[in-house]
């Protein structure tokens, strides 16, 4: 007996190949048995079948159980079940992945992160070093200009002095008993010791020997001869003289009797200057800069 045809059987899948083939065992046996008669002896002979071969319907029976296609498709369904297996562990595998990948990231995200904050600070300390030194060189600078600044005004003072007017005349001398004669040594401390006791036979006061001796250094360095060529005094035809630099009006106005007129002199160049300033300043303790 001829098999039914499955159409467009060779485009089939492994699978369906199979079931396809147990179906069609299956049809066969089907039209086998109902086209033979049965046997009184456990055998059937096929109708109209002039050959009158027997088929035994047991054998036909198991052979419709044990066919090929139908045993196959228990194997199919378990290896349906591993690739879902090797599947699921795929994207198990994948997803362990992707989560590592979002830490390194996340780590790599925050280092940096923290290095950016590091080198912000450190920048930020840098300038607020720099502008700390820039305050103080500032201030420093400010400092020596307002210094500068008093020393031209205190020299500009003295520059501009205007003429004396009216001198006060000395106290009268209080006449004493004549002391003995006292030999001063001629450097810069018996000027200023012979000054002094003069100027206290005048009653001019305020001229400490620390005072005078102070101005001396600052106006002459001790030089009895100094004379200063260039300041304004000198522009003027005066210019300042002598131990405490005092000008030629200035001395012939302070000048105390019983010294030289000679405003070279130490003696008389200090008297004459303690003078001036015992009237203008209060005494030559109270000057600390041009007078």
């Amino acid at each position: 007996m001829q098999l039914p045809t499955i159409p467009k059987f060779g485009r089939l899948s492994k699978k369906q190949k199979i079931t396809a083939g147990a179906v069609a065992a299956a049809a066969a046996a089907a039209l086998t048995v109902t086209g033979i008669a049965a046997t009184a002896g456990g055998s059937a002979t096929a109708a109209g079948d002039p050959t009158g071969y027997s088929v035994s319907t047991g054998d036909a029976a198991k052979s419709v159980g044990t066919q090929p296609g139908l045993a196959s498709q228990h194997p199919i369904s378990g290896q349906t079940e591993a690739q879902k297996k090797a599947a699921a562990e795929a994207a198990a595998k994948k997803k362990a992945a992707a989560k590592a990948l979002a830490d390194a990231t996340a780590k790599k995200k925050a280092a940096a992160e923290a290095a950016a904050r590091k080198k912000a600070a450190a920048e930020l300390a840098a300038k607020k070093k720099l502008a700390a030194k820039k305050l103080a060189a500032k201030k420093h600078a400010a400092a020596a200009a307002a210094e500068r600044a008093r020393e031209k005004a205190a020299a500009n003072r003295a520059a501009e002095r205007a003429p004396v007017k009216h001198v006060t005349p000395a106290p009268k001398k209080v006449v004493k008993a004549t002391p003995a004669p006292v030999v001063y040594p001629n450097n810069l401390d018996g000027w200023i010791r012979h000054a002094r006791v003069i100027l206290a036979e005048h009653n001019i006061g305020g001229a400490s020997y620390n005072g005078i001796y102070r101005n001396i250094i600052r106006e002459s360095s001790g030089n009895p001869n100094a004379i200063n060529l260039w300041d304004s005094n000198a522009a003027k035809g005066t210019p300042s003289k002598g131990l405490l630099q005092v000008i030629d009006p200035t001395f012939q106005a302070y000048h105390v009797s019983g010294t030289s007129w000679n405003i070279y002199d130490p003696v008389a160049n200090i008297t004459a200057a303690c003078n001036y300033a015992w009237h203008v300043y209060g005494g030559m303790d109270n000057v600390f800069s041009a007078y």
